[in-house]
């Protein structure tokens, strides 16, 4: 059962937070404002932070800074009345890892906590699983059954990204950054080439396909 810290400093909002969080198979714990969560996390292992940012003591940002700087990497969701995109970009500037505006939609809540819990689950264990397929990123090895190969690195982590984020749609540009790195003297044909050649290392696996979307760029489809 994953454990998640609700930290607000309205006791409606608070307790209403933790009714929908228990219904719906969570463990979760309250605090107030920062210092509270703080407590919070020396006595307990925390899976999730659900955090508002204006409270009284320590607020949502000096309260994520001081996680990030003390090295905790625990997935954050900031979920705050403040709507400008300047305070959204401060909310990421100090580490949050996503981020809701009031009033919350419970079931968007619920979806979000829900990809922030499963990337965190990747990023730990840093492996992948689809169906009888398992991506190994350490090891750079794709595995099903019996069989395993093992990928050249950008070739690995091409993949390893794609299939982290189902369904959602990169660019070119977007995958070279990340992969080759901005300063890389590579061009988009490059990523077309590593596209091609993981269609057809992967061709007869039924486990999932990668996708061009015209104009746009590539998303992995899961069929599992």
């Amino acid at each position: 059962m994953f454990r998640i810290l609700i930290v607000e400093d309205d006791k409606n909002t608070r307790k209403l937070m933790k009714a929908v969080l228990s219904a719906n198979g969570y463990l979760p714990f309250t605090a107030s404002d920062g210092l509270q969560a703080l407590e919070v996390l020396d006595s307990e292992h925390i899976d999730l932070i659900l955090l508002d940012v204006m409270m009284p003591n320590m607020d949502g940002y000096e309260l994520t800074q001081e996680l990030r700087s003390s090295g905790y990497e625990l997935p954050i969701l900031m979920v705050t009345a403040k709507q400008m995109p300047a305070d959204k970009r401060k909310g990421f500037i100090v580490g949050t890892d996503d981020y809701m505006t009031k009033p919350v939609d419970e079931e968007e809540m619920l979806l979000r906590i829900k990809a922030l819990l499963r990337r965190a689950q990747i990023v730990s264990d840093h492996k992948l699983t689809i169906g009888e397929v398992v991506l190994d990123y350490d090891a750079l090895t794709v595995k099903r059954g019996d069989e395993v190969q093992t990928l050249p690195q950008k070739e690995f982590y091409l993949l390893y990204k794609l299939l982290a984020y189902p369904n959602k749609i990169f660019t070119r540009i977007q995958l070279m950054d990340e992969i080759w790195g901005m300063e890389s003297e590579s061009t988009d044909y490059t990523v077309n080439v590593h596209i091609n050649r993981l269609r057809k290392r992967f061709e007869k696996y039924p486990e999932f396909t990668i996708e061009t979307v015209r104009g746009l760029g590539y998303k992995a489809v899961k069929n599992v």
